[in-house]
């Protein structure tokens, strides 16, 4: 046959090696695996991929919180009561130094001026003991802090609130409970929707009906009344951390209906493919059946609908804090900040601008989350 005849085939001189064609065929796969496509395009959203750093770096931090901030969120000044943000400096008398400020009183307005003395640079201390001793994840305790305030200064590049208390320590402890509050009202949530969804469009019929019919009740029902009056339940002596697992029970139990019927929905067209009725001729059980064959099939959208449903859940609890229902000292959370300085609004003292510093990271946490689902939503459908 001659070389330039179009149907010509080359073969290969060599022995045959099944090794190597073995290895040539996982190479390929590899490649051209659904994984990592979704990964690929994923990493093609850099607005997406910079909110999940974002994200994990504040997560990853949130066992560490009592070595990274200054101050515990309990401890109060009253020589620096709602004090202005501190005056931070590099590189005079020291890598990072703070500025002392001296207080006066206001004859005329009856307020107390702060003023910084620059000619006074006092350096950060790293890595010292200073504080109240505070427990590590219940295994040890240690007083050491990453930064802590010069000796015999302080360190407020945030301000302080009415009470003294340091707002960058503050926002720090707040992160746990704001944070966290979300991903178990979420869990909640979801293993309600699934499990509800499942089943009302696996079995359909008369399950279905009462599932659609409880559905409608519970969305029907006004969503912020109800969080007032569950909340408003709440014993006032229960302590902090029983206030949060019924906070976050609370949102997780409002939050599941969108997702059973989300479910629900998929769930009626799986049914019907060939793959669940082939499951379902081979004596396969109904939990096997949904758990194994349905739901993977369906699990694109539950990370993405998981993702979105994230920042409600912190916004549900800063509302409900806020407005005095929610969590409660000395527990602290980025609501219960809000509260503060609506409550010093409402008194003789005007309102300052730095005691609204929640507002930052409660719009950036749920705008990098927003950002982050419609990433993952649209990487998991690679082929779109």
């Amino acid at each position: 046959m001659a070389p330039h005849d179009p149907d010509a085939h080359y073969v290969s001189d060599s022995p045959y090696d099944p090794e190597a064609e073995r290895q040539l065929i996982e190479r390929k796969d590899l490649d051209y695996a659904t994984w990592v496509l979704v990964w690929r395009r994923f990493l093609k959203n850099r607005l997406a991929v910079l909110s999940g750093i974002f994200l994990l770096a504040i997560y990853i931090q949130l066992p560490f919180i009592d070595f990274l901030s200054p101050y515990s969120h309990t401890v109060r000044d009253d020589d620096h009561l709602n004090a202005p943000p501190q005056p931070v400096g590099i590189f005079d008398g020291g890598f990072i130094v703070t500025y002392p400020m001296t207080e006066t009183l206001d004859m005329q307005t009856l307020q107390r001026v702060y003023t910084a003395d620059y000619d006074n640079p006092q350096p950060l201390r790293w890595f010292a003991s200073c504080g109240a001793p505070y427990s590590f994840l219940g295994i040890w305790e240690s007083d050491n802090h990453l930064v802590c305030p010069p000796e015999g200064g302080t360190f407020y590049p945030f301000g302080t609130d009415r009470l003294g208390r340091d707002m960058l320590s503050r926002l720090m402890h707040s992160a746990r409970l704001s944070l966290t509050i979300g991903l178990i009202g979420v869990a909640i949530s979801f293993a309600i929707g699934m499990v509800v969804g499942g089943i009302a469009g696996y079995f359909g019929g008369w399950v279905d009906a009462i599932v659609q019919r409880a559905i409608e009740v519970i969305r029907s029902l006004p969503e912020l009344p109800i969080w007032l009056a569950l909340s408003a339940a709440i014993p006032a002596h229960w302590g902090p951390e029983a206030v949060f697992f019924v906070i976050s029970i609370i949102l997780g139990l409002l939050d599941w209906p969108g997702l059973a019927r989300a479910v629900r929905s998929k769930f009626l067209a799986l049914r019907e493919e060939e793959y669940v009725r082939a499951a379902e001729l081979m004596g396969a059980s109904t939990a096997r059946i949904i758990a194994a064959h349905m739901m993977p099939n369906f699990m694109s959208h539950l990370v993405a609908s998981a993702t979105l449903s994230i920042p409600a859940m912190i916004l549900g609890e800063t509302a409900l804090s806020f407005l005095g229902l929610g969590l409660r000292p000395p527990a602290v959370s980025w609501g219960l900040m809000l509260n503060d300085a609506l409550t010093l609004g409402q008194g003789a003292i005007t309102i300052t601008p730095w005691v609204l510093w929640p507002l930052a990271p409660v719009i950036l946490v749920v705008l990098a989350y927003n950002f982050l689902g419609d990433g993952i939503r649209d990487a998991l459908d690679p082929y779109s």
